[in-house]
């Protein structure tokens, strides 16, 4: 493989949880810290939360590493059971010995407080880490509660790591799970790294591995941070594919390209799920369609013997001309102009097709001036593919041939080709173009809701939920109810989340800046975009 190519002793970007490849960013350290805290002190609830693949049992490893000797550890890896399951599994890891076919909680409970009091004499701690704790049932994390109630009259005989995605962040900020989360002692939510940080990450696993020199140049380290969202999993595997392309065509360092061809592999292309009312719509046009081409095939095969030859020539005598193919436009920063000036530039343009202004005399950045005229920015990391499906006019940073960097404002798209202003100028770009000279970052504009206030999540209140049933029920072709104090509750968290998945975005029930842009464009809007898109309403 790559490995002896690259001049490595191991395989730098494996997902495997190894501690030895652990790079503590600043949110890292924190992390750890947060948790070693609550394990030393009395408390006895440690809370860690964080992304799919943002590093969290990487850290957990690394804590096990510092717990002192005299430690009990009660692994909970699959935390889908029932409450007796759980006691269960417990036991099992603390080598607690129970009737076979026992199935009552209490002695389960009994025995393991047993255990406790005699390790405590023995001067042994105990500490039960559980994994994927999102997926616990409400009564499941119940009963964990009650165990941090086996205590002495001084002490707290347990001690418990939660480990969970943000939905477990948001289940226990539930009215419901109030006394447990008031027994969480430290808490800490793990997020993605940055684009300096994504550097610092790869350059760290490379040294590790025994690699020595810069294989990610600086432009491919930018586009990596877009693809990847910061989350070092996806990293690793975008890494791991792209260095195994560089060296099947014998590259000593990655390029673009490759690395592009990389993502594309792990990533795939996504498939987007039709609504059934969509689907409905779509096969009853494709029926009429057939419909009435079979009946002018009909008509023309009973009246073509009737019909007189006929000869067609040219009235004007001049030889017939071809279509003018008009030749695409390169994208980079005009030669000559300083490019200093190309951030505010490209605002001007993006305020253009709002018909705002944008003022760069000001000392007030491009968002703040936007919130004035109610738009918010948008620059959640997303890959090239969810851009174009956002479907709104963006300022865009790009990295010329050259390798340098300038900013311009992609204001339409129609078929393979776009519409770009750089410096004032408008030009028409080939899509691939474009996408290779993207480092990732953008900034596009849109409208919130009325009384609006961020990200809305599971439990949320107010007319802004009343909104969202609004724009659901348009999409679904139901009937919209106005309730009195509407809640974002279970039933429309689970359309949300169907709607979510049919729109390729992830099915996290959260109602942030994407899902909001997308229900405009589902629904009909008075906002800019960048071009009718098939399937959308008028």
């Amino acid at each position: 493989m790559y490995k002896e190519h690259f001049g490595l002793k191991e395989l730098p970007f494996s997902i495997s949880p190894d501690p030895r490849y652990l790079y503590l960013s600043h949110q890292h350290r924190e992390a750890l810290a947060h948790l070693m805290y609550g394990l030393q002190s009395e408390g006895c609830f440690v809370m860690l939360t964080g992304e799919v693949g943002t590093g969290k049992t990487t850290i957990s490893r690394c804590v096990l590493e510092q717990i002192p000797k005299n430690a009990d550890i009660a692994f909970i890896l699959n935390p889908k059971v029932t409450a007796e399951e759980l006691l269960a599994t417990v036991c099992d890891e603390l080598g607690i010995r129970y009737p076979a076919d026992n199935r009552s909680i209490k002695v389960f409970v009994d025995l393991i407080n047993q255990h406790l009091l005699d390790a405590y004499a023995g001067g042994r701690r105990t500490v039960i880490i559980i994994e994927e704790a999102q997926n616990l049932m409400p009564d499941v994390l119940e009963q964990v509660r009650l165990l941090t109630n086996l205590e002495t009259n001084q002490h707290k005989l347990l001690q418990i790591i939660i480990i969970g995605q943000p939905e477990l962040r948001d289940m226990l900020s539930r009215p419901d799970m109030e006394q447990l989360s008031q027994r969480i002692t430290a808490r800490y939510h793990l997020g993605s790294l940055s684009k300096e940080e994504v550097r610092a990450y790869v350059d760290h696993r490379l040294k590790i591995a025994g690699g020595s020199g810069r294989i990610f140049p600086d432009a491919a380290i930018a586009r990596l941070h877009h693809l990847s969202r910061g989350i070092p999993r996806l990293i690793n595997v975008i890494c791991d594919r792209t260095m195994l392309g560089a060296y099947a065509q014998g590259k000593d360092k990655v390029d673009i390209i490759t690395l592009l061809q990389a993502a594309h592999e792990v990533f795939g292309k996504k498939r987007r799920r039709r609504q059934p009312s969509q689907i409905f719509r779509w096969a009853l046009a494709g029926l009429l369609i057939i419909g009435l081409g079979a009946t002018i095939a009909a008509t023309y095969y009973n009246n073509i013997v009737q019909l007189p030859p006929v000869k067609i020539t040219d009235i004007s005598g001049k030889k017939e001309q071809t279509p003018e193919v008009k030749t695409l436009d390169t994208l980079e920063w005009p030669s000559g102009q300083p490019v200093e000036q190309s951030r505010d530039t490209a605002f001007q343009s993006l305020f253009k097709q709002w018909n705002i202004t944008y003022d760069s005399k000001v000392e007030i950045d491009a968002c703040k001036q936007a919130l004035v005229h109610g738009l918010r920015c948008m620059d959640k990391p997303v890959i090239f593919n969810d851009l174009i499906n956002l479907n709104r006019p963006a300022v865009l940073r790009m990295l010329d041939d050259k390798g340098q960097e300038f900013y311009a404002t992609l204001t339409a798209l129609e078929g393979q080709t776009v519409t770009c202003v750089v410096n004032n100028e408008t030009r028409t770009i080939d899509i691939k173009e474009l996408e290779r000279k993207w480092t990732g970052e953008h900034i596009l504009l849109y409208k919130t809701p009325e009384n609006y206030k961020g990200t809305m999540y599971p439990g949320h209140k107010g007319s802004a939920v009343d909104w969202l049933d609004k724009q659901l029920s348009v999409v679904q072709g139901r009937k919209h109810q106005t309730r009195k104090n509407p809640v974002y509750d279970e039933k429309l968290v689970k359309q949300v989340k169907e709607y979510q998945l049919s729109e390729g975005l992830e099915p996290d029930g959260v109602i942030g800046s994407q899902t909001i842009v997308h229900l405009h464009n589902a629904v009909g809007t008075d906002e800019p975009v960048l071009g009718k898109r098939q399937g959308e309403r008028k």
